[in-house]
Parts: C-alpha cells; sequence; structure tokens
C-alpha cells in the first residue's frame, strides 16, 4: 500500500491561476504563494451569488482506525460532486503542525482523498499560524516586560494567566517554570504553552472580518488584559 506521501507525489498539479480561473476567480483577486497556493482576496466577491450558493458544512465525526475524519469526508464529498459535474469549493481549517508532528494523521486528509502539495500544507502553508503564534508571544513577552520593571510598584503585576503558544503539541511544555538563573531573566514564574488553535488571538482572528477590525480588537483585548493583570494601572497607560 501506497503511503500518503507517495500518493500525494505522483499527483500532477495544476497552476493556482488555472484552478482560479475554473472558479471564476479574476488574477486580481489572488494573492499567490508560489505556483501551486494562493490566498483569494473576498472583498470583491459577488454577495448574490454567495446568497445563491449552497453550504454543506461538516461539523464533526469521529475518526476511524485507519484514519478517516472530517477532512477525509469532506475531500471525498467534494470530488464526489465533481464527478456529478457539480461546481464544488472545498474549504478545510488551516492545518496545524501540532497533529501532524504529533503523529495524528496528515491535517490535508489521507490516500486519495487529500490536498496538495501534502507536505507544504502539512508544514506551513502560507504562514497564517505562524503568524499568530508571534501575535501571542508578542503580548506575553510585553506582559512579562511590563511586570519586570514595575515589580514592587502600586500597578505592578503580581500574577500573569496569559501563556505562551506554539504550533506543536509538546507535553513537556504544556507547563513549565521560567525565568531561573539571573533576576536579569525576569520574574521567576510558573506558566506554560498551548497549542497554536487554541489561542486567544486565533479566537479574535475567527470573530474579525478584515485587518483594521482584527486591529482593534487585539488593541482591545490587550488593554483589557493589561489592565485585568493591573487594575491599579491608570487607564491612560493603556
Amino acid at each position: 500500500m501506497k503511503s500518503d506521501y507517495e500518493i500525494a507525489q505522483e499527483n500532477i498539479s495544476q497552476p493556482i491561476t488555472a484552478i482560479a480561473d475554473k472558479m471564476g476567480l479574476p488574477p486580481e483577486m489572488l494573492i499567490p504563494y508560489g505556483r501551486y497556493k494562493a490566498k483569494i482576496d473576498i472583498r470583491n466577491f459577488d454577495e448574490n451569488k454567495v446568497a445563491a450558493s449552497k453550504l454543506i458544512l461538516v461539523t464533526a465525526i469521529t475518526p476511524t482506525k485507519a484514519g478517516i475524519g472530517k477532512t477525509t469526508t469532506s475531500v471525498g464529498l467534494a470530488d464526489g460532486l465533481n464527478k456529478l459535474q457539480k461546481k464544488v469549493v472545498l474549504a478545510l481549517r488551516e492545518p496545524s503542525l501540532g497533529p501532524c508532528f504529533g503523529m495524528k494523521g496528515g491535517a490535508a486528509g489521507g490516500g486519495y482523498s487529500q490536498v496538495v502539495p501534502m507536505e507544504e500544507i502539512n508544514l506551513h502553508f502560507t504562514g497564517d499560524f505562524h503568524a499568530i503564534t508571534a501575535a501571542n508571544n508578542n503580548l506575553a513577552a510585553l506582559l512579562d516586560n511590563f511586570r519586570f520593571y514595575n515589580r514592587g510598584k502600586p500597578e505592578g503585576i503580581k500574577t500573569v494567566l496569559w501563556k505562551r503558544c506554539l504550533d506543536v503539541n509538546d507535553r513537556v511544555l504544556r507547563k513549565i517554570v521560567t525565568a531561573l538563573d539571573t533576576p536579569n531573566n525576569g520574574i521567576p514564574s510558573e506558566t506554560g504553552f498551548v497549542i497554536t488553535p487554541a489561542s486567544e488571538i486565533m479566537a479574535v482572528l475567527c470573530l474579525s472580518e478584515g485587518l483594521e477590525e482584527l486591529r482593534k480588537k487585539l488593541i482591545i483585548f490587550y488593554s483589557a488584559l493589561l489592565l485585568q493583570a493591573s487594575p491599579s494601572l491608570p487607564k491612560t497607560w493603556v
């Protein structure tokens, strides 16, 4: 039996521009990531066509021992509808490194029900998960930095519940102690890492409809986080 990787490598991929053309998307709506991947600028969507389309949502399934779950079911359903000459577009949740490196099955599907380029999708895709990870950990660093320079002051922060995140399900990082060795390394704290899809930044992103809304929500979110951690902090500081 061929592996998922071998099956994926035998596939002859079409350029993403050709795929977009079949979907009726003009080139100016594409944001290319190489030859076979692209994001779509949704600001110019025809809302009337969207309203006239039908949506099939695969919400939950218990995976079989062979690894058949939501992704393979969705891919197979899209292939079947396409075989019936229906116009089909499949939307999958962006895969996470954690399940892939944790050997829980490829996030791009499996066997002959998978999305290509499989290895690129499984490893980094368009880099969005890495951006969420960086944003989450930047907020963590800001909090720790504020805490370090305001220790002993009325506005100082004693406890930080905010955790860093990482897109790999490494169980040894779930509960850790930081800032050991010297005082210059910060204030020793018991903390840990959560997987990126479970981070609060991911939730904020999912609830935002554009970059400007995302920016405003992140500012409000961080301000509320800082005020909650340090109630005596003057509100003018945030």
